[in-house]
């Protein structure tokens, strides 16, 4: 099997070249040029250059290799080499070109996440490609590499800039925008990476380069998407998904579909198309189960864990197992020790669901139980101190939970709630949070009818803060429906008063 092309106008030194090693020539196929589009699996040896199209697949660090480069056996051999991964080989080639061999070095500590010193800054009296490539390669090393010393973001973002300034035409322009433009979008700088991607987005661009930047794109416009949901950049990020979904398909990049498929999953909830959606990442877990990537498996079985609970959340209870199903298999790798935020998550989602999950009465203690583990084990990580809002968040749905709990022989389950709900109350204050405070008082006052207290003195505290709290919520929103609850609440205590 062939695992690199050489395309070239002189096949017998090419030939001469890869036969100089052992049965090299059997992971290599040497054809005569034709009109056939450069790709990254092919090498191209014409007029005694060598030419290396773009790597947009990333089977390698972004890092650009000198141009042109003549050749020769070695500089030939040292290609072929770093294509099939043979290091050694590589180096031992490349060792006849200084520029050369710095090029393979940085790839490959970049790849191998070994320490590295960043490329100078470039000087005055390069050619122009090389000004581009070593103000790129720069880039790519202070942002992608581990330094052995400090930089700053604006080294980082000088070195872009030069970069895209610098590029010889509009692909190289596009290849370094995608990595300026990606690291922005990490670093949630979403309007300038819109305009990175905008601007390195011309008619001439080729085919590929227009299909990469838009991976990136919608990549942007999907973080973009907060409730109430946009319309028209809701459908504008579903287009873009779609076509660079058919675009990885049509190169067989399958990581790359499965990766589309789980935000395609994302905004097909968005718009509660919830089959869709379903379908979506099923086949995402499919694909990366079949590419055997435990790593965005888990990470498949985690989102759909998300949205399978999120459906058994409105009302369609048939889902929590399923949901809890997939939880579980995402935990076989996010486990506590890795990856404890996302322990953390799923463990306060499967709270949940063991509280309401539909089974036999006889069961329902032992889903008590673990529901109430999994609620403790969220809360470990989730600290008031540190991550306020999802510490209320937690105790709030913790003390649900314990409401639906078959009653305790030697405890109150309603009366532990209250305390949760209090413990929630404390962050969700009427300055910060007047929508979940009022959500948390209603809750707490629908609790308060049945806590088993004895105590006349405690039974009147209670009293008076349920008092208190109704009272409370006509002050924090002015949504009806909680309105109305609230005052049927009050109505209710009304009554306890004539009595």
């Amino acid at each position: 099997m062939h695992y690199l092309t050489i395309r070239t106008d002189d096949i017998q030194r090419v030939t001469q070249a890869i036969q100089t090693e052992f049965r090299l020539d059997e992971l290599v196929q040497i054809a005569p040029l034709t009109g056939t589009a450069p790709d990254s699996a092919t090498l191209f040896v014409t007029e005694g250059a060598i030419q290396v199209s773009l790597d947009w697949s990333e089977t390698l660090p972004p890092v650009l290799l000198p141009r042109p480069l003549a050749f020769s056996p070695e500089n030939l051999l040292a290609l072929v080499f770093i294509r099939l991964e043979n290091w050694e080989k590589a180096y031992e080639y490349a060792r006849h070109d200084r520029q050369l061999a710095e090029t393979f070095d940085l790839t490959n500590r970049l790849q191998g996440g070994v320490p590295l010193t960043a490329p100078e800054q470039p000087v005055n009296g390069f050619g122009t490609f090389t000004l581009y490539q070593r103000w790129h390669n720069r880039a790519v090393a202070l942002h992608y590499g581990n330094l052995e010393t400090e930089s700053t973001d604006d080294d980082l973002r000088e070195a872009y800039q030069a970069a895209l300034g610098f590029a010889p035409d509009a692909d190289y322009r596009a290849y370094t925008a995608k990595h300026f433009a990606t690291l922005l979008l990490d670093t949630g700088q979403l309007t300038e990476a819109n305009q990175v991607l905008e601007k390195a987005t011309v008619p001439e661009l080729g085919d590929t380069a227009t299909h990469e930047l838009l991976a990136v794109q919608y990549a942007v416009w999907l973080q973009q998407l907060v409730v109430p949901y946009d319309a028209d950049l809701l459908e504008k990020t579903k287009t873009a998904i779609w076509q660079v979904l058919q675009y990885y398909e049509a190169q067989q990049r399958s990581i790359q579909v499965g990766l589309l498929l789980v935000d395609a999953a994302q905004v097909a909830n968005f718009t509660n198309s919830f089959a869709e959606a379903l379908g979506y990442i099923s086949r995402a877990v499919t694909i990366f189960r079949d590419e055997a990537v435990p790593e965005l498996l888990a990470n498949a079985q985690y989102r759909k864990g998300i949205l399978l609970y999120t459906w058994a959340q409105s009302g369609n209870p048939q889902f929590y197992r399923p949901a809890m199903e997939a939880y579980q298999e995402a935990l076989k790798v996010f486990t506590q020790q890795n990856a404890p935020a996302v322990f953390a998550e799923i463990q306060h989602h499967l709270g949940v669901i063991f509280a309401e999950i539909p089974d036999e009465v006889k069961k329902k203690s032992i889903w008590a139980a673990v529901s109430s583990s999994s609620f403790q084990q969220a809360l470990a990580y989730y600290k008031r101190e540190e991550f306020p809002y999802e510490y209320a968040t937690i105790c709030n749905h913790y003390a649900n939970a314990l409401t639906k709990y078959p009653q305790a022989a030697k405890s109150d389950n309603y009366a532990k709630a209250i305390g949760y709900y209090r413990d929630a109350l404390r962050v969700r204050t009427a300055e910060a949070y007047p929508y979940e405070r009022a959500l948390t008082i209603l809750n707490y006052l629908e609790a308060g009818w049945y806590v088993g207290e004895d105590d006349p003195e405690n039974q009147r505290a209670l009293y008076n803060d349920m008092v208190k709290k109704a009272n409370e919520v006509p002050l924090l929103v002015a949504d009806e429906a909680l309105l109305r609850e609230a005052e049927q609440h009050l109505q209710r205590i009304g009554k306890l008063e004539l009595i």
